[in-house]
């Protein structure tokens, strides 16, 4: 793919980025691959197919599995990237036939949904966890399949941020250009310049407030807002409603119709954009998840030390002494709350503990999936 297309498909899916947006499924041949080339396997989310046929060097097959045109990491989570649709595309794909291994490298993301060690026993094939970024396959496959802390770890940098900033201010500028056509055309310029603000300060300046944001803590403010202990927000609103009041001074229109009517605009737009603010970040438990209130336990007598935990961290919360053949948690303040170290463990040596106590097993993780509400559905995965 020329660069000039990359270009225009990512700048499209970004745009679109809240939305599913479906690739095809099935084989897909880079290079010159032969029976040794590696096969990898990821969602059919357009921009991840996308980004990961850029990123792999040389020759090798790519399996697009139905992940419902959803990212990896929320398809896997939500039920909708399974063992099923990995086997699925094992077995239909013809890549048995292409190939001598039976290796797949899939994305660490994935491990939330797709149990390597059910894949291994009903179709042959071993699960290698790649980097959770495509852009460090090269240094992946260089480095004889092995993953630094770096690799493994998801992170919010700025050119991250300004991808949600996008996707965020986009459709609700598109949504908000319609209705206001309809009723107050004057105000539709200067909304989409609010939208497109609001949506890139609170993105870019992130870093900034971030550690004022807590998931584990109750939530306060309009319904189910992500006010967090520091108010963020709140402080934010409050600040465009002053602007309101000293733009209507300075315009010497100090009218309450004015005020009242650009003060419950802004109100709607600062609501829409800090609604699951957390959920909107790879750093942060959605606070729509009651999940975000869970621990991860890890059971010391039935550790082995597999490491399949560490492999599949992507906050590197665990540590394993491969001497002692066991491993503990040192960065289990950073817990997302994911679950895949949970669903890979092939000892059930972890688990999830509610704040009242409550085990949630390792089977119940595997088989019961998060909704768009966070609330734990039966996986749509065919027996």
């Amino acid at each position: 793919m020329s660069t000039l297309k990359y270009i225009f498909f990512t700048v499209i899916a970004t745009l679109l980025r809240l939305f599913p947006l479906p690739g095809k499924t099935g084989l897909i041949a880079i290079g010159n691959p032969d029976r040794s080339s590696p096969v990898f396997l990821t969602g059919n989310y357009i921009l991840t197919l996308l980004r990961v046929k850029r990123a792999i060097e040389g020759s090798a097959y790519l399996l697009a599995a139905n992940s419902r045109g959803i990212n990896v990491w929320c398809a896997a989570t939500g039920g909708h990237l399974t063992d099923h649709d990995v086997i699925s595309v094992l077995k239909t794909s013809g890549i048995e036939q292409l190939v001598d291994h039976r290796e797949v490298i899939l994305p660490q993301l994935a491990g939330t949904g797709v149990h390597a060690t059910t894949v291994k026993k009903k179709a042959g094939w071993r699960i290698i966890w790649g980097p959770v970024y495509a852009k460090d396959i090269p240094a992946f496959m260089r480095n004889n399949l092995q993953k630094t802390p770096e690799m493994r770890e998801v992170y919010f940098p700025l050119l991250q941020r300004i991808e949600m900033a996008v996707a965020w201010a986009f459709p609700i500028s598109l949504i908000a250009t319609l209705l206001l056509l309809t009723f107050w055309q004057e105000a539709v310029f200067p909304v989409i310049l609010l939208v497109c603000g609001l949506s890139f300060l609170i993105y870019l300046a992130f870093p900034a407030y971030s550690r004022l944001l807590s998931p584990g803590k109750k939530r306060i403010g309009f319904i189910v807002l992500d006010f967090g202990r520091g108010g963020f927000q709140i402080l934010l609103w409050l600040a465009l409603i002053l602007g309101i009041i000293i733009l209507s001074v300075v315009r010497d229109d100090l009218s309450w119709r004015f005020i009242m009517r650009w003060g419950l605009t802004v109100t709607i737009i600062s609501v829409i954009l800090s609604m699951d603010l957390l959920g909107s970040t790879p750093v942060y438990k959605s606070g729509l998840h009651e999940d975000r209130l869970l621990s991860v336990i890890l059971d010391e007598q039935r550790c082995r030390g597999v490491a399949s935990c560490e492999e599949v961290c992507p906050r590197n919360c665990f540590a394993v002494d491969r001497v002692r053949h066991s491993a503990s948690m040192p960065g289990a303040g950073r817990c997302v709350q994911c679950g895949a170290c949970i669903v890979q463990c092939p000892l059930d040596a972890l688990c999830f503990r509610s704040p009242k106590g409550e085990i949630i097993s390792a089977d119940t993780i595997r088989k019961y999936k998060l909704n768009l509400m966070g609330k734990r559905m039966e996986s749509s995965e065919k027996q």
